[in-house]
C-alpha cells in the first residue's frame, strides 16, 4: 500500500494494525500507535502476546536519536529446587514438525510488557494512556474474531491452552468440544478489559506492586513457581543505545546486547558487504543465495565462537564485530564448500517521521491464567531457543536473551523502513533478506516482504517455495543437505514492515502473508 498519508502500520493481526490506525487517526504518534496495538494483541494474538510478556522497542523520535527499550523477561532473584517446581515437557503440533516446550510455574520469567509500554509512552506519547488503551479494552471486552492464523496456533499449542480449567474457559471452542477456538469464533477477556481499565486509572505500580502483583506471588508460592514481590517490584525497563551500522548508504538500528538477534545481523551484513554478496550487478540468483546461505552458516558459527551462546553482553559483541574476528570468517566462506517462535511485531510510521519497531514475545504460555484477569503468564524459562545453557542454568536477576531485532533504517536521501520479524532463530535470516531486497536490490517493499526465502541451519538448507526452477537446482547442487518447501511457509519467519518517504509524504507498509500479517495507511 502506498500514497500519502498520517501514517503506516505493520502488525501480525489485523485487529491489532486497526488499533494503531485508530490512535494515528485520532492524533496520536507511532509509538502512542504501537502501544495501543501492543495492548490489543494480548486478545487479538493471544499465544504470542501477552501482558504478562516480554519484548523491545526500537523508538526514533523525528527529533532525537533512537533508544532501544528492553523489556524483555528477567530471571527471578531467588531459584527453588528444582523439584519443589510446577515444570514439565508438552509437545506442541505445528503439522509439519513436533516441537517440545516447557510450561508451568517454574518456567515463568519476571514479565516487562506493561512496564515497558509505560516507559516508552511516558518518554513519547502523546495522547493520554486512558484513550491509548480504550482499543484493547474493546477488544477484550467486545471480544475479537479468531483470525485464521491465530486459529492455527491456539490448536498446534492446544496443550497449553487447554492445561487448566481456567484456560479451557477461555480458549475452548464453543462449537468443537475438545478443540481450542476456531477461526471465526469470538474470544472475549472480560477480566483482561478490567485490568486494562484500571491499569490506564492508576499506572504500572498496580501490576509491579498492587493487586495484580499479590496476585501474581500467591499463585506462585502455592503453585510452585519463582516470582516474589521483588521480583517484580525491583523489575527496570532497560533504555539503551541501539546497535548502529552502515550499510549500502543507510544507517542501520537494531536490538544489541544482551540479545544476539540484533548483533547477528549486523554480522551478517557486514560480511554481505565486504563479500559483495547481492549485488545488483549479479543476475545469478543460484550463486548468490549459495553465497548468502553459507554467510548464514558463517553467522551460525560466530554466535558459538564468539561467545554468544553462553554471554550477550557489550564485550562479546564487540568482538563479533571487530574487524579480526571478522576476517577469519570471510577468509573461512571463501574456502568453505558448503521452533515455532511465539514472537509478533509491530511496525508504525506517523508523519512527523516519528518510527516504532516494536517487537513482544509471551513464549507459548505457562498453561497458567493470573486468578481473575485472563492473563496467560510466560513460559520465557521453560523455552530452548532462551535457554542455549540449558533450563535452570540462567544467572538469577538477568535478562533473558532473545532473538528478537526491531530495527529501524535511515537512508542517506531521508526515507525510513522500520521493520522486525517473528520466528525464533529464522528472525534474522528473514530480516537480513528483506533488508537486502529493499537496500541492495531497491524493491518495493510489499515485494521485499513477499519474496521466497532461504535459511541456514544446523547444516540443512531450507529453500523456501516462489524460486525459479533454476534457482532450485543450483541451490540444491551447492549444498549437501537441503529441503524445497512446497508453500510459502510460517517457518520462514514473518516481517511487518513499514517506510515513510518525507520528500514525497509516501507511506509504504507490508504485512507478512505467512504470519497473518496486515497492513494500513491511515489517510
Amino acid at each position: 500500500m502506498t500514497g500519502p498519508a498520517k501514517g503506516a502500520v505493520a502488525a501480525g493481526d489485523r485487529t491489532t494494525a486497526a488499533a494503531a490506525a485508530e490512535i494515528l487517526q485520532d492524533g496520536g504518534n507511532a509509538f502512542d500507535a504501537a502501544v495501543a496495538a501492543m495492548f490489543t494483541a494480548s486478545v487479538s494474538e493471544p499465544v504470542l502476546c501477552s501482558l504478562a510478556a516480554g519484548g523491545f522497542l526500537l523508538a526514533r523520535p523525528a527529533a532525537g536519536t533512537p533508544v532501544l527499550y528492553d523489556f524483555f523477561g528477567q530471571t527471578p532473584r531467588t531459584p527453588r529446587p528444582v523439584d519443589e517446581l510446577d515444570f514439565l515437557p508438552v509437545e506442541a503440533d505445528f503439522g509439519t514438525v513436533q516441537q517440545e516446550f516447557h510450561i508451568g510455574l517454574g518456567s515463568v520469567a519476571t514479565p516487562g510488557l506493561v512496564a515497558g509500554a509505560f516507559a516508552a509512552h511516558g518518554d513519547h506519547g502523546r495522547l493520554p494512556m486512558r484513550r491509548v488503551i480504550e482499543p484493547a479494552v474493546r477488544a477484550a471486552r467486545g471480544g475479537v474474531a479468531v483470525a485464521p492464523l491465530q486459529a492455527q496456533i491456539l490448536d498446534a499449542v492446544a496443550p497449553i491452552f487447554r492445561w487448566s480449567e481456567a484456560t479451557r474457559a477461555l480458549f475452548d471452542s464453543r462449537t468443537r468440544p475438545g478443540q481450542t477456538l476456531q477461526a471465526g469464533e469470538i474470544l472475549r477477556m472480560p477480566g483482561l478489559a478490567l485490568v486494562l481499565e484500571a491499569l490506564a486509572a492508576e499506572g504500572v505500580d498496580l501490576f509491579y506492586r498492587g493487586d495484580l502483583a499479590d496476585r501474581m506471588v500467591a499463585l506462585n508460592i502455592d503453585g510452585g513457581g519463582l516470582l516474589r514481590h521483588d521480583d517484580l517490584a525491583g523489575y527496570r525497563v532497560e533504555r539503551r543505545q541501539p546497535l548502529e551500522r552502515s550499510f549500502a548508504g543507510a544507517t542501520v538500528f537494531t536490538n544489541t546486547a544482551p540479545s544476539s538477534g540484533g548483533p547477528l545481523i549486523a554480522f551478517a551484513l557486514e560480511l554481505v558487504a565486504a563479500a559483495r554478496a547481492g549485488r545488483p550487478s549479479d543476475d545469478d540468483e543460484a550463486a548468490r543465495l549459495a553465497q548468502l546461505a553459507r554467510i548464514m552458516a558463517q553467522s551460525n558459527q560466530a554466535r558459538r565462537d564468539a561467545g554468544l551462546m553462553d554471554e550477550c553482553s557489550d564485550p562479546v559483541v564487540a568482538r563479533l564485530l571487530s574487524a579480526p574476528f571478522m576476517a577469519d570468517y570471510l577468509a573461512a566462506m571463501t574456502d568453505r564448500a558448503t521452533k515455532v517462535g511465539g514472537t509478533t511485531h509491530i511496525s508504525v510510521i506517523d508523519a512527523d517521521g516519528n518510527a516504532a519497531a516494536l517487537s513482544v514475545s509471551n513464549g507459548e504460555g505457562c498453561g497458567h491464567v493470573l486468578p481473575g484477569t485472563d492473563i496467560m503468564l510466560n513460559n520465557m524459562l521453560g523455552e530452548e531457543d532462551t535457554n542455549p545453557l540449558g533450563f535452570f542454568r540462567w544467572r538469577p536477576d538477568s535478562r533473558v536473551t532473545s532473538m528478537m531485532a526491531p530495527s529501524i533504517v535511515e537512508r542517506g536521501d531521508g526515507r525510513l523502513l522500520a521493520l522486525g520479524s517473528g520466528g525464533s532463530n529464522r528472525i534474522r535470516s528473514a530480516i537480513l533478506q528483506v533488508l537486502l531486497h529493499v537496500l541492495v536490490h531497491d524493491r518495493a517493499l510489499s515485494a521485499a516482504v513477499q519474496a521466497p526465502r532461504i535459511h541456514f541451519e544446523r547444516g540443512l538448507l531450507n529453500i523456501e517455495h516462489g524460486f525459479a526452477a533454476a534457482t532450485v537446482d543450483g541451490l540444491t547442487a551447492a549444498f549437501e543437505r537441503s529441503e524445497v518447501w512446497p508453500d510459502r511457509n510460517f517457518f520462514f519467519g514473518g516481517v511487518h514492515a513499514a517506510s515513510h518517504d518525507p520528500a514525497t509524504a509516501g507511506f509504504a507498509a507490508a504485512g507478512d502473508p505467512r504470519r497473518g500479517g496486515s497492513a494500513l495507511i491511515v489517510a
